[in-house]
């Protein structure tokens, strides 16, 4: 991993790409705004990055150097979130910056495996 971008500035640089990714998924269902905002949430929040992380793991899914990646980033000191657990909070913080280290490699055939993994395509 690059060392000198820090694990916090990954997670900010993916947390853009996976929402941007979740918001183009959910446009294909022709909903209304407020629909796809409470739609997002179901696929954005730490809670739920939080969960599809577990899976991943729990089936084997992520390679060796992406889960050092993500457990580099989950062990970074932050400031706990206002609106869920510092556990939640941290694992969401991972995938978070798996997904900006994938993009900051140019490896964006990875990304799409992973979020077609998450919408479940």
């Amino acid at each position: 991993m690059n060392k000198e971008i820090n694990s916090l500035s990954l997670a900010y640089l993916g947390d853009a790409v996976y929402e941007l990714y979740i918001r183009t998924y959910l446009l294909n269902g022709n909903k209304k705004v407020n629909e796809l905002q409470k739609e997002a949430i179901k696929y954005v929040s730490a809670k739920a990055q939080s969960s599809f992380l577990d899976k991943m793991l729990k089936d084997n899914f992520l390679k060796e150097k992406e889960i050092s990646i993500v457990k580099r980033a989950r062990n970074h000191k932050s400031h706990p979130s206002k609106s869920t657990d510092i556990i939640t909070y941290k694992k969401s913080t991972g995938l978070e910056a798996l997904i900006g280290y994938l993009k900051i490699t140019n490896n964006n055939d990875r990304i799409e495996e992973i979020m077609n993994y998450i919408v479940g395509d």
